[in-house]
């Protein structure tokens, strides 16, 4: 088995399984992937039937890059042929006279700044678009017709397939037992499976990350949580069907979130970042009824037909730095080490986040402005810095 790669990928969920793809479109077999579970496992955060992609977001570093990650997308999809990201249009919507409203009103203001085109109007309008929303009090809504589905399932395969196609290998359920920089030059990876080196490390490993970076001296500030999505048996399934029902952001005490019928005969919903803080080693599987049951309740007094018997509830796992924002950049005294961190909120830019990994790691440069999400920030370096996980 070849030993010595220039560029080594550890983690192949949603962020590496891009890089692996990107890095192997011009570097070829001298690219691995490593995976420490099977290839396209539950126990991360790239899972599941759907995630929403979205050119609206809160912040304009975040929207000015939007339009980039459907482009990485549709190049995949094109040379793929797997249909991975869906338009739905989608919606973001609050209470006028909630403290919350704000949260509607940086979204568009972000949009704004980055000319990214969107619809806003109130109760009355979103009565008559969408009827199966039917809010008890005057809203904000933000509609933006490009926002729609990407799928995980379909984009992680499509990644991974293509990049074995140009040559890169990839080794799963290959836990890895120690990283061991070459001074500036090279990392050594002792692996389960055996023993590696390269020019270049790309760590994207989620949850898993701060051990990892831990090895070779980082300290990464990380709340690990649990989080959850359920599906619901709507009996309802053409009202909420794609093309009649957007994908839905509702910023309330918390960001809950849905989608229309897709990947299962159901709809799906869930709260963002209100999950209980874990570890990999102490998470479990199990569903929260309470969160649940929170969830339900807020349905059904806002979008009464969306719900229905459940049909299952899953979790997955949030990585979040203290500010919620990427991490992406070169550790500090280690350049050729490479790291990526999406925070809970990355894999609608899974595919441009490879490419830029790729960027990095090839080029050693990338023209997107990625000073925000250094990893010498006060967020990260500042051990009195002030959580903030709302997005």
């Amino acid at each position: 088995m070849q030993t010595h790669y220039d560029y080594i990928v550890l983690g192949c969920g949603g962020i590496g399984s891009g890089a692996l793809y990107w890095l192997a479109r011009r570097a070829g077999s001298d690219v691995l992937g490593i995976e420490q579970f099977p290839l396209f496992h539950h126990n991360g955060g790239s899972q599941d039937h759907s995630r929403i992609i979205r050119l609206a977001y809160h912040q304009e570093k975040y929207a000015r890059l939007t339009p980039y990650t459907y482009r990485a997308w549709e190049t995949v999809m094109e040379e793929s042929g797997v249909q991975i990201v869906t338009e739905t249009g989608g919606i973001q919507i609050g209470y006028a006279d909630s403290p919350y409203a704000q949260d509607i009103e940086n979204y568009a203001a972000a949009m704004d700044r980055a000319d990214i085109p969107y619809d806003r109007f109130g109760a009355d309008e979103l009565r008559h678009r969408f009827p199966q929303y039917q809010p008890n009090d005057e809203v904000i809504v933000l509609y933006q017709q490009k926002t729609g589905i990407a799928d995980p399932s379909r984009g992680n395969a499509a990644h991974i397939t293509l990049a074995e196609g140009y040559g890169a290998t990839v080794l799963d359920e290959n836990p890895v037992i120690d990283l061991i920089p070459d001074g500036e030059t090279g990392v050594t990876v002792v692996t389960e499976k055996g023993t590696f080196t390269c020019n270049r490390l790309v760590i994207t490993a989620g949850a898993w990350s701060q051990n990892l970076l831990a090895k070779v001296g980082f300290h990464l500030p990380l709340t690990v949580t649990q989080e959850q999505v359920t599906y619901y048996r709507t009996p309802h399934l053409k009202d909420f069907a794609i093309g009649r029902f957007p994908v839905f952001q509702w910023k309330d005490d918390f960001s809950h979130y849905g989608f229309p019928v897709y990947g299962e005969v159901a709809t799906k919903a869930a709260i963002d970042a209100s999950g209980e803080t874990v570890t990999t080693e102490t998470r479990d599987f199990e569903p929260n009824r309470a969160r649940e049951e929170k969830l339900t309740r807020f349905l059904e007094d806002r979008i009464p037909k969306f719900v229905g018997p459940k049909l299952y509830t899953k979790t997955c796992l949030y990585a979040m730095p203290p500010d919620r924002d990427f991490l992406l950049d070169c550790l500090p005294g280690r350049p050729q080490i490479i790291t990526c961190v999406g925070a809970g909120h990355a894999y609608k830019f899974a595919s441009l986040l490879g490419q830029i990994l790729s960027e990095l790691a090839i080029d050693g440069t990338t023209e997107h402005d990625l000073t925000e999400f250094t990893s010498t920030r006060p967020a990260i370096t500042d051990a009195s810095f002030v959580p903030n996980i709302r997005i």
